[in-house]
């Protein structure tokens, strides 16, 4: 981390603790992990569909910090279908409880719904929080390069792969960059929302676009409003788009999706 205070760091110092005072033994949680279902391949499917033309990763997300409730009513089966009748080529599901609303059982339902592979959005400290992503029905982990020193993002990710789960790594500029490509990273998003302010920078990711390399899978994150904002991601290299709150704040949430990926 960077050491400089941020938004992120109350998240990030909450999943700590709790990784602190987790009493499983990770050799236990590895033994069980040889019994989950197969992964559906995260990254796999943004490489194929992107073929086609710009992916949407589509985001389940109950709340946000800077915004409250997006949805009262929100059904993650019911999203999911509508997100999979859209075009979507994955989904993102918040499982962070205490900022976001979410739930592992936010996850398992928005999986069993669909047959798209699903990220599981949430802060990941501990090696724990690898193997808990993949226990309980994820086909990708967010490792945040921000929220850990190079050291703990390389271990990480590691893990990820030794268990058979993608891992996309999240970086916020060239330097978490450089980071993300020196531990292998080969799915990489680009989070446009500004660390210390929350505000997000729409340009970011187009700018950034340009120092991932070819046979790195890019995602921009954040800040995506519609077609035009898709379209020039596209234009910038970017294989998907991960979107979130104007997803779920959408009357039609299925019509948004086929927007996006039809751009």
């Amino acid at each position: 981390m960077n050491g400089r205070a941020t938004y992120l760091d109350r998240m990030v110092d909450h999943h700590r603790a709790r990784a602190a005072e987790d009493p499983r033994r990770p050799v236990d949680l590895r033994a069980r992990v040889a019994d989950a279902e197969p992964r559906r391949g995260f990254e796999e499917r943004l490489r194929t569909d992107s073929t086609g033309g710009l992916c949407v990763i589509a985001e389940i997300k109950r709340r946000s910090p800077s915004k409250g409730d997006l949805r009262a009513d929100l059904d993650p089966e019911v999203l999911a279908r509508l997100y999979a009748d859209g075009g979507a080529s994955c989904l993102s599901v918040l499982t962070d409880e205490a900022h976001f609303g979410g739930s592992a059982d936010d996850l398992r339902s928005a999986r069993n719904a669909t047959d798209l592979p699903v990220l599981r959005k949430d802060f990941t400290v501990d090696v724990r929080d690898v193997y808990d992503a993949l226990l309980m029905g994820a086909d990708c982990v967010l490792l945040i390069a921000a929220a850990l020193d190079s050291g703990e993002l390389a271990d990480l990710h590691g893990v990820a792969r030794e268990i058979g789960i993608d891992a996309l790594v999240e970086v916020h500029d060239e330097d978490e960059l450089a980071v993300a490509l020196g531990v292998g990273a080969s799915l990489v998003g680009v989070n446009q929302r500004d660390l210390f302010t929350f505000d997000v920078d729409h340009d970011r990711a187009e700018r950034m676009g340009v120092s991932i390399p070819s046979g790195v899978v890019a995602v921009a994150e954040s800040g995506v409003r519609g077609p035009q904002d898709a379209i020039r991601l596209a234009g910038a290299g970017y294989h998907a788009v991960l979107v979130g709150e104007s997803l779920v704040t959408s009357a039609d949430p299925r019509s948004a999706v086929a927007a996006l990926r039809g751009a």
